[in-house]
């Protein structure tokens, strides 16, 4: 079928369950929609290395501290994944850096919980991963080729760094009182921050409906929090610790679990700067950024020498 207007073609794309490259034509609202996912997306990565990071060197083991290394140094890599995906869509990784110092971007507002013990470098990795996971396999899917090809790789890591939050936890609910103990206060306080991650329930999200239409998002908030909350529950069922919410029970006719209400206005605040660590994760960020400076000039420096350099040879 031949289309003679962009818009035309483009609508086919996406109703052919085919991917938008980055030389095709796209609505502007597409293209600032998915600049401000990916970005997100890409910004969590990054900010969601400072909660773990902080235990790298108090981890209880050799091993523990490897393993840990490793995850936090695949959390840079895919930022890595996702700023160079977003900036074949015309916007620059120095921007979107910016837009996150000053404030302006937004990252999963789950990374502005505290860790408090090494139970919750467990729980992170099992709850919080594991709820990636969920939505990160979806957009294996995105109509967006840069992005969903980016998620293919993104997810095979996350896979491994559920598990090893999962096993942190086990081993700790399988250890003494104290641990169990310790596991089961970390599912206390990241169980419902986790849940919030997924967003506004749909009726509520504007770019979310719109993602659909779009299929950047090819499930909707709602869809992957219960499917979140349903493998979720057996796993803390074989851990023996127990899901916080008085209103968790099978529903039957559903075949889903229902669960208790969402503090939604925990969530507004978090996201607009009043959770416990907001200013100290971007402090940090921005530290690491006038700290590192000097490595972007000299890598500049020295590309913008030998780039001379070859164009002299050529001459």
């Amino acid at each position: 079928m031949i289309f003679t207007d962009e818009q035309g073609q483009f609508d086919a794309i996406i109703e052919a369950e085919e991917k938008i490259e980055p030389r095709d034509w796209m609505p502007e609202k597409y293209r600032l929609n998915l600049v401000r996912q990916m970005s997100q997306h890409a910004h969590s990565e990054v900010v969601g290395q400072l909660p773990e990071g902080n235990w790298i060197g108090r981890a209880p083991t050799l091993r523990r501290k490897a393993i840990l290394l490793s995850k936090v140094q695949d959390e840079a890599g895919h930022g890595l994944y996702l700023y160079s995906a977003a900036e074949t869509l015309g916007v620059s990784r120095e921007e979107m850096m910016n837009d996150l110092l000053i404030g302006k971007a937004k990252y999963a507002s789950i990374f502005n919980y505290p860790t408090l013990t090494w139970a919750d470098v467990g729980a992170i990795g099992w709850l919080v991963d594991g709820a990636a996971i969920v939505n990160q396999i979806s957009l294996c899917r995105t109509s967006y080729g840069p992005y969903a090809r980016a998620m293919v790789k993104i997810c095979k890591e996350e896979s491994f760094h559920m598990r090893q939050g999962y096993e942190i936890m086990q081993v700790l609910a399988c250890g003494s009182a104290a641990q169990k103990a310790m596991a089961q206060d970390a599912l206390n306080r990241w169980w419902w921050p986790t849940l919030m991650m997924f967003g506004p329930h749909d009726s509520e999200s504007a770019n979310s409906q719109q993602s659909m239409k779009w299929k950047i998002k090819r499930q909707s908030n709602d869809e992957l929090r219960q499917k979140f909350v349903d493998q979720t529950v057996k796993q803390a069922d074989h851990l023996g610790l127990a899901i916080p919410d008085q209103d968790l029970k099978w529903n039957e006719e559903r075949g889903h679990y229902d669960f208790g209400p969402i503090d939604w206005e925990e969530f507004a605040r978090v996201v607009k700067g009043g959770g416990l660590c907001n200013d100290a994760r971007l402090e940090a960020r921005r530290t690491a950024n006038d700290e590192g400076q000097w490595v972007k000039d000299a890598l500049m420096s020295y590309a913008e020498k030998h780039s001379k350099s070859d164009v002299d040879q050529v001459a």
